[in-house]
């Protein structure tokens, strides 16, 4: 990666986030080129990484051998169409970031022929901790593939998915699932309150619990069944708290819940490539 140049078009947290991960991976700043409406943005980034700014999203795409349009789903029409014959002329990887957007409608924003892959990084990403699904079409060299999932560990773990419907379970599963885990632990602090601690107490408890269990989970060779069934001692106050959740149906409850957030997925994706001409 090290004589290739990277575009960002958008200058938000997530771009902020990629440019940081990949410096912090050893990529040279000078191959760092970005563009965006907001010239505080712009500035922040520039002094934070020694990044090079670009007066336009062409003037950025033009310099690009990587393009990542890391801007709002709403706005992404208007930009791919905007830098479209610079996207043709110069033939870059590009790497969408824009939530729901499907490969096809920016493939044909664009032009067409482009090679493209779509990515969806969560909110720990701008910790460098995120969880990000891929896709690639079929214009995506292997080459190209390596280098997409580069910029993506930069941040935290990249997998790629087979086929771009799955990219729908991401979203719901990964994208979305940061804020099931924040509900989970606003309950678990709330019940801690309750039953008699002070709102610090419940806090630390709770959030350092479900920080050991995750750490636990991915550093074991074990399955989350296997783990749960470890500490789980017959006729123990854990035995009784997981028989609760199970008269209360929660894995029927969690599987609606991420099933509604795919489906809710899939409508945006055919909202936001609606072709209107």
């Amino acid at each position: 990666m090290e004589k290739l140049n990277i575009s960002f078009i958008g200058a938000g947290n997530m771009a902020s986030s990629l440019i940081g991960g990949i410096l912090a991976d050893s990529k040279t700043p000078v191959n760092i080129h970005i563009a965006d409406t907001n010239p505080e943005q712009l500035c922040a980034l520039q002094q934070r990484f020694a990044v090079t700014v670009c007066e336009s999203n062409i003037a950025a795409t033009e310099a690009a051998d990587i393009l990542v349009l890391a801007i709002k789903p709403q706005g992404l029409k208007q930009v791919a169409e905007e830098i479209r014959d610079s996207v043709q002329s110069k033939q870059p990887l590009v790497i969408s970031i824009a939530a729901g957007i499907q490969e096809k409608d920016i493939n044909r924003w664009l032009g067409n022929d482009v090679a493209i892959v779509r990515t969806m990084p969560n909110t720990p990403s701008l910790i460098q901790t995120g969880a990000s699904g891929l896709y690639a079409n079929n214009k995506v060299t292997e080459e190209q593939r390596n280098i997409a999932e580069t910029i993506m560990r930069a941040v935290g773990v990249a997998v790629w998915v087979e086929n771009e419907p799955q990219m729908d379970a991401v979203t719901a599963i990964s994208g979305s699932g940061p804020a099931y885990y924040f509900l989970f632990m606003e309950a678990m602090q709330a019940a801690g309150q309750e039953l008699g601690l002070n709102e610090e107490t419940a806090r630390l408890l709770t959030l350092q619990t479900a920080f050991g269990a995750t750490k636990m989970a991915l550093e074991s060779s074990e399955d989350c069944a296997t783990l749960r069934q470890r500490v789980t001692s017959p006729g123990g106050t854990t035995e009784q708290a997981l028989n609760t959740f199970e008269q209360g149906q929660l894995r029927q409850l969690i599987k609606q819940a991420v099933t509604a957030a795919a489906k809710r997925s899939q409508e945006l994706a055919q909202l936001l490539g609606e072709d209107k001409q």
